[in-house]
């Protein structure tokens, strides 16, 4: 369970955007989308090499 204490003074809208940005980082919402449909083992890991090779392209960019 998310806590957000509100502040003195603090609007509505700031808090909010302080839980999404809290609940965001828990991961809930990516993980239950993960769940809804199965993916085999074998596409997963392609795609997390496929993600790892861009990581590694784009820092390899950024230092050049």
């Amino acid at each position: 369970m998310l806590i957000i204490n509100i502040k003195e003074n603090e609007s509505i809208d700031k808090a909010l955007k302080r839980f999404k940005k809290k609940f965001e980082k828990t991961g809930v919402l990516k993980e239950l989308r993960e769940r809804t449909s199965f993916t085999k083992p074998s596409v997963r890991r392609r795609s997390e090499i496929i993600h790892a090779t861009y990581i590694q392209k784009k820092f390899a960019n950024e230092n050049n």
